[in-house]
């Protein structure tokens, strides 16, 4: 198991410096984050980037996320030139050195919360998912206020696309998908990069919207549409763990040989469909990591691990769930639980 952490660049609070010194830290996952969704990312662009995170003394091995142009989604308009510039992304990221692309198939919005600083009560801030929330939200209004999403579209773009949307099925959107990956797929193949899909978060239904990575079956199924090593996941405990009913140890035990990359995030279920995001340590939410990482190391896991998200604390500011501190306590949970398994054989109870 490779320890990593996330970092958004230049622009993040966060340095490379300061993730150096985190113990166990092997390196960081990022992206580009100034193309344009459905451009080439240029060779020249990504090795600054390998470059730059490698004088700091750590190592840049997985992008997390190369974002999908809509039309892919849809399966409509300019699809196959952009799948066509997705494919030359993954030939520049392998010249570069990279081993694992995460990827979302979520249509319009990505991860969804409700509010971002919700107070704990031992007084820190987390994201926080309430349904009651979210089902009041009128994505089309023009005082929609999502927190976490970026306003990728604008007013016109977004009515544009929810309209669209109102035609595409969970069984369309699943023949969407397959013909993305029969095309990109082949390429990760010939060029030695593992495709890591991200779970649907939260794994249900959003607006109106479908959704289809979010449970046992569908996770079978969509590996099934191209068996390969370089179809693969990225397993997050926090976004399949958000529906009780997934157990994420038995997920990674029935997946282990496809999880290329892993989410470590814990939550605290509060409600049917309602969460907030809680501390890693397994007493803090609803989710055991000492029994998923027992599952990861039993199944041979040696991919890429990061904590995802974090809570604010000590007074900290920062991009909402991305704080230095927490998830640096986070990463020394993980790793001191991954040294017992090492030491103990793990298969002890």
């Amino acid at each position: 198991m490779k320890m990593t952490f996330r970092w958004y660049g230049a622009d993040d609070p966060v340095t490379l410096e300061q993730i150096r010194q985190i113990p166990g830290m092997t390196g960081v996952v990022s992206a580009i984050y100034d193309v344009p969704v459905g451009e080439v990312w240029e060779y020249d662009k990504i090795q600054k980037l390998v470059d730059e995170v490698k004088n700091a003394g750590l190592e840049l091995k997985v992008i997390e996320s190369v974002p999908m142009h809509e039309d892919i989604k849809l399966g409509t308009g300019d699809r196959d030139k952009y799948i066509e510039a997705y494919c030359k992304t993954l030939e520049n990221l392998s010249r570069a050195g990279i081993e694992v692309v995460c990827y979302n198939f979520m249509p319009v919005f990505d991860w969804t919360r409700s509010s971002l600083d919700h107070v704990l009560p031992d007084g820190s801030t987390a994201l926080i998912y309430e349904q009651s929330v979210i089902e009041k939200a009128d994505p089309s209004s023009e005082d929609l206020s999502l927190p976490g999403w970026d306003s990728s579209y604008t007013r016109g773009e977004l009515m544009s696309l929810l309209e669209q949307y109102k035609n595409i099925t969970e069984e369309d959107l699943w023949a969407n998908l397959e013909y993305f990956l029969k095309q990109v797929i082949k390429t990760a193949e010939e060029v030695k990069v593992k495709m890591a899909i991200h779970p649907d978060d939260p794994p249900w239904s959003v607006f109106g919207l479908p959704r289809i990575i979010t449970g046992k079956a569908n996770i079978k199924r969509f590996l099934s549409l191209y068996d390969s090593v370089y179809n693969g996941l990225t397993l997050c405990s926090g976004s399949l763990g958000a529906n009780p009913q997934n157990d994420i140890e038995e997920l990674v035990r029935e997946f282990g040989n496809r999880i290329h990359f892993a989410h470590m995030r814990n939550i605290k279920l509060i409600s049917d469909k309602s969460f907030e995001e809680s501390a890693h340590y397994s007493p803090c939410g609803s989710l055991d990591m000492v029994k998923i990482l027992k599952a990861y190391y039993n199944s041979g896991f040696d991919g890429y691990m990061r904590p995802d998200h974090g809570r604010m604390i000590w007074g900290e500011n920062g991009r909402a769930g991305y704080g230095l501190y927490d998830r640096a306590l986070g990463s020394q949970y993980l790793i001191g639980i991954w040294e017992t398994l090492e030491k103990t054989g793990g298969k002890q109870q």
